[in-house]
């Protein structure tokens, strides 16, 4: 009798997967996950789905006959809620992968936890050096955005061309921070030169503190600060620095995370004014004055989803959406070439492989893709790296809070 229940049971149970696993099939429907801070970095998120559905968008969500549809997930900036969203991506049978957002420490958190789960990850914008690095065989994550074992060398040879040789490292305490302290600290090492200080800062500080720091760096043999922090703090420590004498104001050299947020519409046009601020970004911008016929439609594509986008400077965030479209037009590309089944982790496995070993070009907005992946090692720590150093440019803010490239 307790034979014949195990038997039983057995095979109830072996039904029930075999209902799951076929649930997707058989509605033909498959999530993406977009995991990141709706809140803090509200318009990093934003900007990052519209990238997505835009994409979407441009096949009418379908792609071999499944219908793909985006799930939002805010994170809040939190490593922990991150990890709940990612454990609610593996119980949900329709999920195939997940999208990230701006900020790298809940990547860096949950990394391995990525990686022995075989979750799917596609990062457009967290730029921290190790996300794309494991230590382990199994990678799961791919980034197409920007990435801080190159990063810091940019800021740096840019600031060096314009004769700023004394940089002081202004850095989040986290472990993004940290990543670009490593990688800005080489950087000067190979021109012979190290920084002048640096100081460390926690999220959410406040103004007088921020003005303290400033002073303390004022007083050093400091040309110029490289900041390496997000929209919230770098209001912050923008608002402090035009209170301050002119004589202690330092250029500004920084990382791009002042972007994602609504930087530009508080420090206005007026308060940039008094200020030297040029950040990072990656080489295509919708406010360039020569948009090819492919970079208009796919503008044309997002006013279409998007009807309070009338002309490019109402993209807030823009890189978000930049880095997400082209992304998914190469998930689009590797889900074809893989073929889908319906079983979400034979499909998830076959798009890796593909990702890794795509066989046509693909037309993106920063350029043609050919091969942007590889297979990862140790050996080959760039493979799930999209971009390179020639697609990094320094920027600044114009008159109508548009993002413009110096090229």
């Amino acid at each position: 009798m307790f034979k014949m229940n195990l038997n039983l049971y057995f095979k109830l149970f072996t039904f029930i997967l075999s209902l799951t696993a076929s649930q997707a099939h058989a509605n033909k429907i498959y999530n993406i996950y977009l995991d990141s801070d709706f809140t803090g970095t509200k318009a990093s998120s934003l900007s990052i789905e519209q990238g997505i559905e835009t994409a979407l968008s441009e096949i009418n969500h379908k792609i071999l006959d499944y219908q793909f549809k985006v799930i939002k997930k805010n994170h809040r900036g939190n490593s922990l809620r991150s990890k709940r969203n990612l454990e609610s991506y593996l119980k949900n049978p329709n999920a195939l992968l997940v999208f990230s957002g701006l900020h790298s420490p809940p990547i860096l958190a949950n990394k391995d936890f990525i990686n022995q789960n075989r979750i799917l990850l596609l990062d457009p914008w967290a730029a921290a050096g190790s996300i794309t690095r494991s230590n382990t065989e199994e990678n799961w994550i791919f980034r197409l955005s920007i990435d801080d074992q190159k990063a810091g060398y940019v800021i740096s040879d840019n600031a060096f061309k314009e004769g700023l040789k004394k940089p002081f490292l202004l850095l989040e305490d986290t472990g993004w921070g940290r990543s670009n302290e490593k990688t800005m600290t080489r950087a000067l090492a190979k021109k012979g030169l190290k920084p002048t200080g640096v100081k460390w800062f926690n999220w959410g500080l406040g103004i007088n503190n921020a003005k303290l720091t400033l002073r303390d760096i004022a007083l050093s043999d400091a040309d110029v600060i490289f900041f390496v922090g997000n929209a919230p703090e770098g209001k912050t420590f923008a608002k402090a620095i035009f209170e301050l004498n002119q004589s202690e104001r330092l250029p500004i050299r920084s990382h791009w995370g002042i972007t994602g947020g609504d930087f530009a519409d508080i420090i206005n046009k007026n308060i940039r004014k008094s200020l030297d601020l040029q950040f990072i970004q990656t080489s295509f911008s919708f406010n360039s004055s020569s948009l090819d016929d492919y970079s208009l439609g796919v503008f044309e594509s997002a006013k279409a989803q998007y009807p309070q986008l009338s002309v490019p400077k109402d993209l807030k965030a823009q890189t978000g959406f930049i880095h997400a479209y082209d992304l998914t037009k190469l998930l689009i590309a590797s889900i074809k070439q893989a073929g889908l089944t319906g079983d979400r982790n034979v499909d998830k496995l076959a798009i890796h492989q593909s990702l890794e070993s795509l066989t046509s070009p693909v037309k993106g907005l920063i350029k043609t893709y050919k091969k942007p992946f590889t297979a990862y090692d140790k050996m080959n720590n760039n493979a799930h790296e999209a971009l390179t150093f020639s697609d990094y440019v320094m920027a600044h803010y114009g008159i109508d809070n548009q993002v413009i490239l110096i090229k």
